[in-house]
């Protein structure tokens, strides 16, 4: 499950007009991508190969061949948006072909839009490229085609998600993600490598480790060895992050379960000079063993409370980032005070919080006594109020302090800026608005912090 609720917004990739624009009578493609950063991953793989094979990528409708569509599908209000994103590409363009996770439900699809072209499930690449070359065949160009294709990128440039692994093994009740994508398949440690390294080389200043389960990745693989630059290299988190580490570029690890060898991860953050940032997003969901149980989630509150204060003890400076669901079938107001306290005491830097609700094929559905919405809605907003109050104070404790930023964005008013504390999209940011003219995002620079808000920073320049 991603941290937070899925950015579902129905125009073209932003970052595909990055691009080298099309030559006349270039056959082009336009992408719409929703969901989670490992959905955007696929996205930019599969514009990639169509790049490859001489297709332009147009930023809007009008100047398309067909659209693809890369959908979520894993609640079903990101259903909906998805739907209504392949609404909107119909009208606007006619030829729309469907992929991402709401493709592994074809029918669902295709009886609210008949006219989709194709429908494919996540990352079945072929198939996609299948369809392309149907609805709007390919025109080789010699020159293009003998070119090696530099990947396509949906996210600025200096900042790019990793993918290091596909699927999980989990069976959490509330999930259909391993029904959709599979058990878990990690890559080989070379391959993240190499492409880590052709991203860095590229100019990206800062490295996104995602997957379903990060901190599970090698076990498919029974953590064999494979060799990086004539070094044994095993597939293990452990191993990878200390690799990834040594290439210059901030590395920021997501979707973590709190298995006994994070502790082993913590020793390289709390050193700078090791390239891991501080910095742990992990999905715990909830702290009520009884709930935990009904979710099937590995791991107890009580245990993790003694797992985050031996993380703060090695490393003071981590930032634990979380996601929680609230509402959960059977979950009582006993429940969910434990759930405040809990957080309470956990002090978590940064939080998201998701109102339960059924998906379609989730065994948490036929589960018993499920919450009225009007509670659901009361519990989120206790929670929320809660994990404000918490920000605001630990944000609170940073003015005077002076921070390492990445500059993400500069305009006529103030150039916006993350600590090492903040992801893209779903943390805070630091602004800057004085001095901040010269800046140009991807820049590092140091800032003392002046002021602080719920969310975000304000600072200047040292």
């Amino acid at each position: 499950m991603s941290t937070n609720p899925p950015d579902l917004r129905p125009d073209l990739a932003p970052r595909a007009r990055l691009s080298d624009p099309a030559r006349p009578g270039q056959p082009t493609i336009g992408m719409v991508s929703l969901g989670c950063p490992k959905a955007l991953v696929d996205s930019e793989r599969i514009l990639t190969r169509l790049r490859a094979e001489g297709y332009g990528i147009s930023p809007d409708y009008a100047g398309a061949g067909a659209v693809i569509v890369n959908t979520c599908g894993f609640l079903d209000s990101a259903k909906a948006e998805s739907l209504e994103a392949i609404g909107e590409a119909l009208a606007e363009n006619g030829k729309v072909i469907v992929t991402g996770c709401l493709g592994a439900e074809p029918d669902y699809i295709t009886g609210a839009h008949p006219k989709v072209l194709a429908v494919t499930g996540p990352h079945q690449y072929e198939q996609v490229l299948d369809a392309v070359h149907g609805a709007v065949p390919p025109d080789p160009d010699p020159f293009v085609d003998l070119l090696p294709a530099s990947g396509v990128r949906l996210t600025p440039r200096h900042y790019s998600y990793l993918k290091i692994s596909e699927g999980c093994n989990h069976k959490c009740r509330f999930c259909i993600i391993p029904d959709m994508r599979g058990r878990l398949v990690s890559r080989p440690g070379h391959a993240v490598l190499r492409e880590a390294e052709k991203l860095v080389d590229s100019g990206v200043r800062e490295l996104l480790v995602i997957s379903q389960d990060t901190s599970a990745y090698g076990l498919d693989r029974k953590y064999d060895v494979n060799l990086w630059k004539n070094t044994e290299l095993r597939s293990h988190i452990l191993d990878l992050s200390r690799e990834l580490g040594r290439l210059g570029a901030w590395v920021r690890l997501h979707y973590v379960y709190p298995y006994p060898h994070v502790r082993d991860l913590i020793p390289l953050m709390a050193d700078p000079e090791n390239g891991l940032l501080p910095y742990l997003d992990i999905p715990f969901q909830h702290a009520h063993p009884d709930v935990l149980k009904r979710m099937a989630r590995p791991a107890a509150g009580s245990k993790t409370l003694d797992e985050i204060a031996a993380w703060r003890a090695v490393c003071p400076e981590i930032t634990l980032r979380s996601t929680f669901i609230v509402g959960y079938p059977g979950e009582t107001e006993a429940e969910f005070q434990t759930l405040l306290d809990w957080l309470q005491e956990a002090q978590l830097d940064r939080v998201g919080c998701f109102k339960y609700e059924n998906v379609a094929g989730a065994r948490s559905n036929a589960l018993p006594d499920h919450v009225p919405e009007e509670v659901k809605q009361d519990r989120w907003e206790r929670f929320m109020a809660t994990a404000q109050a918490i920000s605001e104070a630990r944000l609170a404790a940073k003015v005077g302090r002076r921070l390492q930023v990445i500059v993400d964005e500069v305009d006529d008013e103030a150039a916006t800026c993350r600590t090492w504390a903040d992801a893209p999209e779903i943390d805070g940011n630091l602004y800057i608005d004085e001095g901040f003219e010269a800046l140009k995002p991807g820049d590092l620079l140091t800032v003392e912090v002046d002021e602080a808000g719920e969310y975000d920073l304000w600072g200047r320049i040292t």
